[in-house]
């Protein structure tokens, strides 16, 4: 757990680190969408050597990135068996009930487990070349139209700055309880899964208990500084555009024109 990437920012000097944060957000969310363009092997080795060139480019050894799908695999796994035993359509090499294991199931699985992969990939490069509070400041950015509509903008970045803070803090915290419960005689990997459930149980209690005190002590630190919102507050970080945020506009217009091409084919 305390290898999960969440909130975790990793230094380096690479062009991606020198990226506006707002560019890199754009670029993480219009992933999402621009990978569904792949419909085919071909446009799916595209966008497969653009995200490792995305990951290479940060200088980073690639076990930060393992660590970051490692968590998820088993996810990943399930949702793309689903897609193979689910998924009828060409030759059909295997029935039972309502389960089927077809030629398109097997093409499906494999998207869908391409895909996945490359989103968590792009996500984690988000993540450890960009500090949580300059993701929280790239949100906030975004979603200023919506202040014209009476949304707390401001409360919202907030929230979401001190979620990204302290995501990493409470999987610090739950390591160092079962580290204390497991020098008291305490087994999370012994029996089945409720078992497991089980022994995991009393991990919630310190937890949610540690947690109410970080939160309470963080009020008390805020209000003795004087915070009172954000209305009319400057800023410490002032984000700006730079060069490197053209070579991310020029690596997607790249990319989308060639999975444009490629589609048809």
């Amino acid at each position: 757990m305390s290898k999960i990437l969440i909130g975790r920012y990793i230094p380096g000097d690479s062009i991606i680190y020198k990226m506006d944060p707002r560019g890199k957000l754009l670029a993480c969310i219009a992933f999402i969408f621009v990978i569904f363009l792949a419909n085919n092997w071909i446009t799916y080795a595209i966008i497969t050597l653009f995200s490792l060139f995305a990951v290479f480019e940060t200088k980073l050894k690639l076990k930060v990135f393992w660590n970051g799908i490692k968590p998820l695999v088993w996810l990943i796994l399930f949702t793309s068996l689903l897609q193979l035993l689910f998924t009828t359509g060409g030759h059909v090499y295997w029935k039972w009930l309502i389960f089927t294991i077809s030629s398109f199931g097997i093409i499906n699985a494999i998207y869908i487990f391409i895909r996945f992969t490359l989103i968590i990939l792009i996500s984690t490069v988000l993540t450890v070349t960009t500090m949580p509070l300059e993701i929280a400041d790239a949100m906030e950015w975004i979603l200023t139209p919506l202040k014209y509509l009476k949304v707390p903008v401001d409360k919202i970045a907030l929230v979401m700055s001190i979620a990204l803070r302290f995501v990493p803090t409470l999987f610090d915290e739950t390591v160092k309880i079962m580290n204390a419960q497991r020098s008291r005689g305490a087994d999370f990997n012994d029996g089945g899964l409720i078992k497991r459930a089980k022994a995991i149980a009393p991990l919630l209690v310190p937890l949610f208990i540690s947690s109410l005190q970080t939160a309470v002590d963080l009020a008390t630190a805020m209000e003795s500084r004087g915070y009172r919102g954000s209305e009319g507050r400057t800023k410490f970080r002032i984000l700006k555009w730079s060069k490197y945020d053209l070579y991310c506009l020029g690596y997607f217009v790249l990319l989308v024109g060639l999975l444009l091409i490629f589609r048809m084919r």
